[in-house]
C-alpha cells in the first residue's frame, strides 16, 4: 500500500497521502538526511484504529528514513466521539518502526489532558511515557540526543509540549534550557516540539524545528485554517515556514481533533530532506 497522491476533498478515516520538503541550509555540513515525520496520531476506534495504525507504519517504514520523528499526540482527544485505544497498544505498534539513526518522540498536549493516568496522578504519571519506556522509541521529555551521521555529528533535541496544562491555566511541560544543556554552542541541531508556536521565540540553538498540532487547520479554505490551534492564527499552520533564517516544519498529521473530519487537509506522512548548501 502507498501513500495516496489524489486524495478525496473530504476526508473522514486516516488514509494518508505523503508530503515532501527538502531543505538546503548551510548549518547541515552532513550528507543528506531523510526525516519522515508522524504527527497527530490520536489513535482510537474508528477514525484511526490500530488497524490503520499498523498500515501507516509498513507505509513509514517502506520510506527508507534514516530517522523517524513522533511529534506528539498519541492519544485521542476526548472530545471525539470514538473509544480510545490504550497507550500500551499503541506503543506497540509503534515498535515496529525501523530507522538506522532510530525513532523518537516527545509528548503532546492530548497525551497529558486526555490521558487518565495523568489526570489521577495530578501530571506526574503518563501512560504513554511508561509505554514507550525500556522500548525502541527514544522519548525526549527536555532532552538531547547526539547522532552521528556520514561520518559527523547532530544533534536532535525534543521538548515537551507547551499547552498541556493550559485547561487549567498553568505553563507549559517544556523546559528548553533543560532540553538544550547538554548541545555545545554552535552545533547544527533539529528541534522536535509538538505545538510549532515555540519557533516564534526566536531560539537560535536550533536551525530547524519540526512539529505538529495543528492538523494544518483541519478545514483549509483557500488559504484560511479557521481551526488552527495556536496563538498565531495561521501563520505556523501547515508546512514549510521560514523565519530569521530558520527553518519550520509543520506536519498536517494523521488523526483528528474536536470533529472527525478533515477538508482540503487530508492525513499525511511527511518526509523531510536536508541537503546541504555551499
Amino acid at each position: 500500500m502507498r501513500p495516496r497522491r489524489f486524495h478525496a476533498p473530504v476526508t473522514a478515516f486516516s488514509r494518508p497521502r505523503l508530503v515532501r520538503h527538502e531543505i538546503a541550509d548551510t548549518r547541515w555540513q552532513l550528507p543528506d538526511l531523510r526525516i519522515a515525520v508522524l504527527a497527530d496520531l490520536h489513535v482510537c476506534r474508528p477514525w484511526t484504529s490500530l488497524a490503520a495504525l499498523r498500515r501507516i507504519v509498513d507505509l513509514t517504514n517502506a520510506l527508507a528514513a534514516e530517522l523517524i520523528l513522533l511529534p506528539g499526540d498519541f492519544l485521542a482527544d476526548g472530545n471525539l466521539p470514538a473509544r480510545p485505544v490504550p497507550a500500551a497498544a499503541i506503543a506497540a505498534e509503534l515498535s515496529r518502526l525501523s530507522a538506522p539513526l532510530g525513532v523518537a518522540a516527545v509528548l503532546g498536549n492530548h497525551d497529558w489532558w486526555d490521558c487518565p493516568l495523568a489526570r489521577a496522578t495530578g501530571f506526574r504519571r503518563n501512560s504513554v511515557a511508561e509505554a514507550l519506556a525500556g522500548g525502541p522509541v527514544a522519548l525526549l521529555d527536555n532532552r538531547a540526543l547526539r547522532l552521528t551521521h556520514g561520518g559527523g555529528e547532530f544533534w536532535l533535541v525534543g521538548l515537551d509540549s507547551q499547552r498541556a496544562l493550559r485547561k487549567r491555566g498553568l505553563p507549559g511541560l517544556h523546559r528548553p534550557e533543560a532540553a538544550f544543556a547538554d548541545v555545545p554552542a554552535g552545533a547544527p541541531a533539529i528541534l522536535m516540539a509538538h505545538e510549532p508556536d515555540y519557533f516564534a521565540e526566536g531560539d537560535g540553538r536550533a536551525f530547524l524545528q519540526i512539529s505538529g498540532h495543528t492538523h494544518g487547520g483541519q478545514f483549509h479554505l483557500m488559504g484560511w485554517r479557521p481551526l488552527t490551534p495556536s496563538r498565531y492564527g495561521s501563520r505556523y499552520g501547515y508546512g514549510h515556514v521560514r523565519e530569521g533564517g530558520r527553518h519550520l516544519i509543520v506536519s498536517g498529521g494523521i488523526g483528528y481533533s474536536g470533529l472527525p473530519l478533515r477538508i482540503l487537509q487530508p492525513p499525511e506522512i511527511t518526509l523531510v530532506t536536508l541537503r546541504r548548501r555551499m
